[in-house]
């Protein structure tokens, strides 16, 4: 399939919940998805609106041109999953989405649209909330994919903006670890835990730890119940600012 806005084709991104990342395009939901697209770029925001109305299961319901206007737009359209650009004019995408997540009642989840150049905004991304990240030089398929995976409550990031987001992320200034939160953990899900805030699929977890899959999923789950976590990008920043994973680790 040709690349989004006849862009390079990226690597197909991995679902890094649920199921793991192991399977391909997920299948329609059974409820309409709404979605929202904000980027400063007039020709993005109408390619990916195509793109996304043209599903079964998908309306977009608005856009926005910058950070500055999507308070706004998402008290007025409701959107249940938000493309959101990092870099715009006004507010940025990281800040748009800590002013989405500091609003009341639920919130819609966010897909960070990346560039590599832009990867020194990843892991604040995801500490401010993201539910994962697509490069914008991402195939239709991969963006179709991604709202899919999001919505249904899992996180995503594509396998080259992970390595990025852990190169940047040990390269970075020195900060207090909370070593205290792996005390609220079993051996093995610390062992798990590691291995997810490294990229590993479930499946990959399992060869790894020589665990059945199935198994693999319930310690992720567990994680996410014990230390209060959102999703499996919640739990690579969890895993950073303990300290389980450092530099060279």
């Amino acid at each position: 399939m040709p690349g989004i806005g006849d862009q390079r084709a990226s690597s197909t991104p991995s679902t890094t919940a649920g199921a793991g990342g192991e399977t391909s395009v997920p299948p329609p939901a059974s409820e309409t998805i709404r979605v929202a697209i904000v980027d400063d770029q007039a020709m993005v925001r109408q390619g990916f609106g195509a793109l996304l109305d043209a599903q079964t299961d998908m309306a977009v319901v608005g856009d926005a041109e910058n950070g500055a206007q999507v308070v706004d737009l998402v008290r007025r359209t409701s959107p249940d999953v938000i493309l959101m650009d990092i870099r715009m004019p006004q507010l940025n995408g990281l800040d748009a989405t800590r002013a989405v997540f500091s609003m009341p009642g639920e919130h819609p989840k966010v897909i960070m649209l990346t560039t590599f150049d832009a990867d020194e905004y990843v892991f604040s991304a995801l500490r401010a909330g993201a539910s994962g990240f697509l490069l914008k030089d991402a195939t239709a398929e991969d963006m179709i994919t991604a709202v899919r995976v999001v919505f249904s409550g899992e996180s995503l990031l594509a396998p080259s903006v992970t390595r990025r987001l852990i190169a940047e992320y040990v390269a970075g200034p020195t900060v207090v670890k909370d070593t205290a939160v792996l005390g609220q953990l079993t051996d093995r899900e610390v062992d798990v835990m590691a291995l997810v805030a490294k990229g590993l699929a479930n499946a990959e977890v399992a060869a790894e730890l020589f665990l059945a899959e199935q198994t693999v999923k319930t310690h992720v789950s567990r994680i996410l119940s014990k230390l209060g976590l959102r999703d499996r990008a919640q739990i690579v920043v969890a895993a950073y600012e303990s300290g389980l994973v450092v530099a060279g680790g």
